[in-house]
């Protein structure tokens, strides 16, 4: 059990990591609101970021 604690906290660090490094198309305001979507809902947060957010950058 405690392996797998280890391994959604590592998925999660990437997560707000990988939202952080981006560089967003539009206007400045989606890394700001991907970064709060992550930090507020930690699981389904870092599901959206990786089935919508990553297509949406460069």
């Amino acid at each position: 059990m405690f392996g797998l604690g280890i391994v959604g906290l590592l998925i999660y660090a990437y997560t707000i990591y990988d939202v952080l490094t981006r560089k967003f198309g539009g206007g400045g305001n989606d890394k700001i609101v991907w970064i709060l979507v992550v930090l507020f809902l930690p699981l389904l947060g870092t599901i959206l970021w990786f089935l919508f957010g990553r297509k949406g950058t460069s």
